[in-house]
Parts: C-alpha cells; sequence; structure tokens
C-alpha cells in the first residue's frame, strides 16, 4: 500500500483531522485529491473516528486546483479528470459523521468546493474564499454551482461565481458560507472544540440525521418524510436509544454516554 505523500488521517479524542499538506498552497491535482478521497474512505469506516476535520495547515486550506496541470487539458480529458475530482469530494460529503473544515488563508475555487462539502466551516479572520473559476474562462466544476446555490441560494450564488470574487469572512459569515468567524490562530482549535462535542453524540443517531437532511433536500417531501421515518424507527434497535431513554428518565437531559452500538 503506497504511502500518502500529501494527507493524512490523524485521530485525537475520536476526532479525525484529514490534513492537507501539499506545499505551497496545497493545489489540488490528481495526487492530492486522491489521497484525500482515501482518507475520506478511511474515516468513514474507523469506528473511533466520531467526526471529522478538514484542515491545510495554519497558513492555506487550498487555494485551488492546479490551474498549470489543468490547463494542458482538453474537454475530452477534462470529462474524466472532472469526474474523478467529483468522485472524491463525494466521498468528503458521505462521511456518516459531523464534518468540519477549518479554513485559514485561502479557500478558492477547487479549495472551496472541497469545504463545501463539511457540514460546517470554521473561518480565520482574514481568510478569503470564493469561486474564482470564471476568471479562467471556466465555471466550477467540483461541485461549486450546485453545493454552493444550495447553501446560500441561487441568486447569491449567482453573484459569486458570475463576478469570481473573493469573499472576506464577515461577508461569508453574513450571507452563510461560514459558520463562525474566530481569530486566525484559533481556527483549528474551534473546530476541533466543535468536533468534540459531536463526537461525543450517539454515531448512529448523528448518521441517521445527516443522512435525513442530505438526501432529503433532494427529495420531494413526501419522500423525505418517509425517509425520516424509517430512520427514526430504525434507531430503536441500537443501544444507544436504550442508553439514551434511560439516562434521561433517570438523570435528566443531556447525561448519557454513548457508545456507538
Amino acid at each position: 500500500m503506497t504511502v500518502p505523500e500529501f494527507v493524512s488521517l490523524q485521530i485525537t479524542d475520536g476526532v479525525g483531522t484529514i490534513r492537507l499538506d501539499r506545499p505551497k498552497m496545497n493545489a489540488i491535482n490528481e495526487q492530492l485529491h486522491m489521497e484525500v478521497r482515501a482518507a475520506a474512505m478511511e474515516a468513514s469506516t474507523r469506528e473511533e473516528v466520531r467526526a471529522v476535520v478538514l484542515y491545510g495547515g495554519e497558513r492555506v486550506f487550498a487555494a485551488g486546483a492546479d490551474i498549470k496541470t489543468m490547463s494542458q487539458l482538453d474537454a475530452r480529458s477534462m470529462v474524466a479528470w472532472g469526474r474523478e475530482l467529483t468522485h472524491s469530494f463525494t466521498e468528503v460529503a458521505r462521511i456518516p459523521k459531523p464534518v468540519i473544515a477549518a479554513i485559514t488563508g485561502y479557500a478558492l475555487g477547487g479549495g472551496y468546493e472541497l469545504a463545501l462539502c463539511a457540514d460546517f466551516r470554521v473561518l480565520g479572520a482574514s481568510a478569503k474564499i470564493g469561486q474564482p473559476e470564471i476568471q479562467l474562462g471556466v465555471i466550477p466544476g467540483a461541485g461549486g454551482t450546485q453545493r454552493l446555490a444550495r447553501l446560500v441560494g441561487p441568486a447569491k450564488a449567482k453573484d459569486l461565481i458570475f463576478t469570481g470574487r473573493h469573499v472576506g469572512a464577515q461577508e461569508a459569515l453574513e450571507i452563510g458560507m461560514a459558520d463562525a468567524v474566530v481569530p486566525d490562530d484559533e481556527v483549528y482549535s474551534t473546530a476541533m472544540a466543535m468536533a468534540r462535542k459531536f463526537a461525543a453524540g450517539p454515531p448512529r443517531a448523528l448518521a441517521a440525521a445527516k443522512q435525513a437532511i442530505d438526501e432529503g433536500l433532494e427529495l420531494p417531501l413526501d419522500k423525505a418524510l418517509a425517509l425520516e421515518s424509517r430512520l427514526f424507527a430504525e434507531l430503536f434497535d441500537t443501544e444507544d436509544q436504550k442508553v439514551g431513554m434511560s439516562s434521561f428518565i433517570e438523570n435528566g437531559p443531556g447525561k448519557a454516554q454513548f457508545t456507538g452500538h
């Protein structure tokens, strides 16, 4: 098995950090996104990982795709390249655990598309994010037009994508591109604190909640409600449901110790 060069999965206190480290700007090439895919799949299956943080380091999250490599491709070769990139990012979006993107510096183009695969985004005060692909004569091609529109609405997404402008942290917070803004040197610690809080919860119920929301958004309301009802009922065969309800009856809310079974 090849040892990853640019991406690692580091596990601490139930939280798996998927760490990007391709100097200088974590530009996303084929090797990096395939390593992200592998890390996401590992985080999904390892029971000791109960929440995930995506992190690019103290200086930058990911400044975007490797444009030098991409500029040599034609439409035919880009079909395969784009399909594999989308597959890698989809693996991140499908991690059945809470996922937080800890964003320092730049998260642009493919970098912000990766962050969009998380459930939450924590930005440093000086971070700059956006989808600047239009300035290269193309459009976002790894989820930007779809996930961003679902996050902030179609009109705001069109403004951001049509102009390709960089968005500062405060505006990102105001329009919903970010969920928290903190001092630059507190980005990772804040994301870890959020992740640890989720990691203490019941894993199967958290996975069910994420599935119900993410898949339900793509379904007509009646089918989404049926999905919710099925997932809700299935949790009554879990040990965590028994523990959670007995703890509530005996000790009040918020004191259950969940095992993940």
